[in-house]
């Protein structure tokens, strides 16, 4: 598919990797509407961009399908829509609080999550795909549906019961989305982001940033962590390009750089030397073994695997 000229609409799109997305797009010449709740900011990226702008909640269908007018009445019928927007949450499925006493999840937030990130982003498909089915088709089909799960759909870590469940559903949704749309030449893709400069990243404690960072596996050196506008690279290869296998939708794209998440996060602190480890956090340095510790350290070694033996060994340390 040709991006340029064509119409896009990126919810979520004031922030985040939905701003770098409809930043991208525009450089490549489509026409873009920004749905986001943020109204100050998703003007301005609208208007800098070329734009238009659309205050939607994703989880309000009625305020979704009036998002969809306007964003048709100025732009046409949108043949590419990426959703981007997403909250998060965390909480213990249960737990005991500060005082012992044991304290549930929240039901509600739970179901905010899940309104806002799976049904948000499946309302807004259902919708793009309806008017897609008017499109004229042509070599690569009628228009492209992209979703944003997460890694946390499939290593969700501890407290992210309601936020792992939401990108779960995403991710479970896609398969069975791109089967109903494929005879009528639209694709549903779906990208696993791993550890973006984000809103909800920037919410992070520092020590939590740190160790997030340490873990990805290159580069090495720099530990950088990916950010909205250098890796949206993404957007226009998935838009323009079929598999290289023919035209399969379906995708799930992981972003993550090859982390994958621990059950839970524990602060990283470096030293000077090179040594830094979590199981450390706080201690010193071990220092080395003196020659009688060595030596030490081998007898007890040969006094387990005697006893193993059914032999016996007595160890004697001069004072």
């Amino acid at each position: 598919m040709d991006i340029k000229g064509i119409a896009a609409v990126v919810t979520g799109g004031a922030s985040g990797l939905g701003e770098g997305t409809a930043r991208r797009l525009a450089a490549e010449g489509a026409k873009v509407t920004i749905f986001d709740l943020n109204e100050e900011r998703g003007a301005a990226v609208a208007s800098e961009i070329g734009g238009v702008f659309a205050k939607v909640n994703v989880a309000d269908a009625a305020n979704v399908q009036a998002g969809f007018e306007a964003a048709r009445a100025a732009h046409g019928q949108e043949r590419v829509l990426v959703n981007c927007a997403g909250i998060g949450w965390a909480e213990k499925t249960a737990r005991r609080n500060s005082k012992g006493e044991v304290v549930m999840h929240q039901l509600d937030k739970f179901a905010l999550v899940i309104n806002v990130n799976l049904i948000g982003s499946f309302n807004c498909a259902a919708i793009s795909a309806a008017g897609m089915l008017e499109n004229e088709p042509d070599a690569s089909g009628r228009g492209v549906i992209i979703h944003t799960a997460s890694v946390a759909a499939q290593d969700g870590q501890i407290g992210q019961v309601a936020y792992s469940a939401s990108k779960g559903g995403i991710y479970g949704m896609t398969l069975p989305m791109a089967r109903d749309l494929a005879r009528e030449g639209i694709r549903a893709n779906t990208i696993l982001p791993g550890f973006f400069e984000t809103p909800i990243y920037e919410q992070m404690p520092p020590e939590v940033k740190v160790n997030l960072a340490s873990n990805l596996q290159f580069p090495h050196s720099a530990r950088r962590r990916n950010t909205p506008t250098s890796s949206t690279s993404w957007s226009p290869t998935t838009i323009s390009t079929p598999n290289a296998s023919g035209w399969t939708p379906a995708r799930a794209c992981p972003r993550n750089r090859g982390r994958r998440f621990a059950p839970k996060i524990r602060p990283r602190v470096e030293r000077p030397g090179g040594f830094s480890c979590a199981r450390h956090a706080g201690r010193a340095r071990p220092a080395r073994l003196g020659p009688d510790m060595m030596i030490l350290k081998t007898l007890r070694g040969a006094l387990k695997t005697r006893k193993r033996r059914g032999a016996g060994v007595r160890i004697v340390r001069s004072r």
